[in-house]
């Protein structure tokens, strides 16, 4: 059963656009939310996974804060 990926950024984030690349890239679907304009997403991603940098990934059970390839496709299975 695939994971489910949650990504929380902000437009003109070079990270948060390497991230969803390496996604798109890797045929991994995913949940973007954009926490400049959606006042709930970065709510929830402070809340939910402790974190005010982004791109923040949030996987199942695991959060990811920044851009790592290495650690990305560790957790994905890649």
């Amino acid at each position: 059963m695939a994971q489910e990926v949650k990504i929380y950024t902000t437009p003109g984030c070079p990270y948060c656009s390497m991230a969803k690349k390496f996604f798109n890239d890797n045929g991994v679907e995913y949940q973007e939310f954009n926490v400049a304009e959606d006042k709930a997403a970065r709510e929830e991603m402070t809340k939910k996974c402790h974190s005010l940098g982004v791109p923040t990934i949030c996987f199942d059970n695991d959060i990811l804060v920044g851009f790592n390839e290495e650690k990305l496709r560790q957790k994905l299975g890649l």
